[in-house]
């Protein structure tokens, strides 16, 4: 008899089958019902089946393809493990820079896992609900793989242990908690915008590739594993969300000014956060790849600029700030290690002032800048070290209303002075470090109000643990807040230099004398409370 054979479909074909074949119209209820965030933003989109997905990935495809990449991950990182490669690392000040990597981005990887789960299915349109559920599941397994990457630093060094609940009660962990809280409460259009754009083109382009390769450049091949394994997910999440952009601005011409509204904001607090990246390739990395300023003109000038000419043919332009932005790339690693260095007694992670070379090596990379403005500071804070005077402030900084970082920015053109805004809203004033901050706030005040800023709760009298007494004889409310944030004083904070981590890596890599086990931990406890009651008596010194 006679068989019917059909042809190979093609991917396209295939891709379609299996994706905007199993969509439907809704019948028994309204499609603005079923799909409720689709207009409130006032984005007018006349035909979703115009937006076609770059790689057409289904879902079997994508268990495949994911789980192979999984095995070689998981291989790499329990070797890592199993053959002590912690100790492999340049040195022990590099961990410090996987504290502020942990704390500070993989809880956005979760966030962002969460958000996609939200506007995937928030899209009428079935090509762009299956491109977000593909990354939403990426983003959940970034979390999970970045957590296992570095859950092995856990076991031998401090600051890591209690990471998710610092998340949201540590001052500085509010910057890039703020950025995600911002997102995920807006509308479904502009979380593409702020998350395709501002968070995986502008932010995790910048950490990524320069950092990560730091990572493998300084010997963590846990974390490079990752960073390069995560590399590919988030080329697809840039092109994903650049065509989503794309798409909306072809759609109709209405919707620009709203699109370039978003890019204008967003491009500026993706910048804003990564002063945080800045300073962890200037400072953090012992052996350094290329310099912030270097990064920035490779992945954000050449790259950024191609995208933005790329979005010019729709009418766009580039963000307002990105002129301030470039120009700020002198600055703001080292502003930002400043102010770290100062406040070091209230983070989970050690700070230090670099070594000679160290200092040589930023004069070379910003010859116009370092050592006009930076090393002074930087040898006057290494002198009033020498002479036991190391300095921890215990003064609480004005933080911007909109990023939430302390107020530690220059004004354009002029290094030496602090960039201060403010606006006056229902009877009260807000501050910021800058005219885009400002015009963020400006443009939805209201929203920004709401702003949880940790400084501010600390005045409150929020940040203490219940049965805390402010008027109790002695009261040390920087003591009380360190409690708050389950933070062991003594051994995750203050400087570098004669920290617990520092003395344990030497004597686990034969730089020190051995000490056996039981005087180890004899002594190491005889430290902790030796450094943190020296340390405590200093800070209430200077209260």
């Amino acid at each position: 008899m006679d068989m019917k054979v059909s042809k190979k479909l093609g991917l396209k074909e295939r891709y379609n089958l299996m994706t905007r074949d199993l969509a439907w119209t809704p019948t028994y209820q309204a499609v603005k019902d079923v799909f409720p965030y689709t207009e409130y933003e006032g984005i007018k989109i006349h035909d979703w089946d115009k937006f076609e997905d770059p790689f057409r990935m289904t879902m079997d495809s994508y268990w495949k393809y994911q789980a192979e990449k999984e095995r070689k991950l998981y291989a790499i990182i329990d070797a890592f493990t199993q053959n002590n490669g912690h100790l492999g690392v340049t040195d022990a000040r590099y961990i410090n820079a996987l504290k502020l990597f942990l704390t500070g981005v993989s809880p956005l990887e979760y966030m962002a896992h969460r958000g996609f789960a939200h506007v995937g299915r928030q899209y009428p349109g079935a090509g762009p609900r299956v491109a977000c559920l593909m990354q939403s599941l990426d983003e959940i397994r970034h979390s999970q793989t970045q957590i296992h990457s570095l859950s092995n630093y856990n076991k031998h060094y401090n600051g890591f242990q209690n990471w998710r609940h610092q998340h949201d009660r540590v001052w500085y962990l509010s910057v890039p908690k703020s950025f995600f809280d911002d997102a995920v409460s807006a509308g479904p259009f502009e979380f593409i915008v702020a998350i395709g754009f501002a968070f995986e083109y502008v932010l995790t382009n910048l950490l990524f590739v320069p950092f990560i390769s730091g990572a493998a450049y300084n010997g963590d091949m846990g974390a490079m594993a990752f960073g390069f394994s995560a590399q590919s997910d988030e080329s697809r999440h840039m092109t994903l969300g650049l065509e989503i952009i794309k798409f909306i601005l072809e759609q109709d011409p209405d919707n620009l000014p709203i699109v370039q509204a978003w890019l204008d904001k967003w491009f500026w607090r993706g910048y804003r956060v990564l002063t945080l990246v800045a300073m962890m390739m200037d400072y953090m990395l012992p052996k350094r790849v290329m310099s912030w300023k270097e990064a920035w003109e490779i992945y954000a000038e050449q790259n950024g600029g191609a995208l933005f000419r790329d979005l010019a043919r729709y009418g766009s332009r580039e963000p307002k700030g990105w002129k301030q932005a470039c120009e700020g790339k002198d600055h703001i690693s080292h502003q930002a290690w400043n102010t770290f260095y100062n406040y070091c007694a209230a983070a989970p992670f050690h700070t230090w002032i670099p070594k000679e070379e160290e200092m040589q090596w930023l004069s070379e990379k910003y010859p116009d800048t370092f050592d006009k403005y930076y090393r002074p500071r930087l040898e006057h804070l290494r002198t009033q070290q020498e002479q036991g005077n190391r300095f921890y402030n215990k003064t609480l900084p004005m933080l911007c209303t909109t990023c939430q970082i302390p107020m530690v920015f220059t004004e354009p053109g002029d290094p030496t002075k602090i960039c201060y805004r403010e606006s006056d809203y229902q009877g009260d004033k807000y501050h910021f470090c800058s005219d885009g901050c400002k015009e963020i706030f400006d443009h939805e005040p209201e929203k920004y109000v709401q702003s949880w800023l940790p400084v501010h709760q600390i005045y409150q009298g929020h940040c203490f643990k219940p049965g805390t007494d402010p008027s109790a004889e002695g009261f040390d409310p920087l003591m009380a807040v360190l409690d708050w944030y389950e933070l062991e004083v003594g051994r995750d904070n203050f400087d570098f230099e004669g920290s617990e981590d520092q003395k344990n890596f030497a004597a686990w890599r034969g730089d020190a004398a051995p000490v056996p086990p039981a005087q180890a931990a004899s002594v190491s406890s005889t430290d902790q409370g030796a450094r943190s009651e020296e340390h405590t008596s200093e800070l209430q010194s200077r209260q």
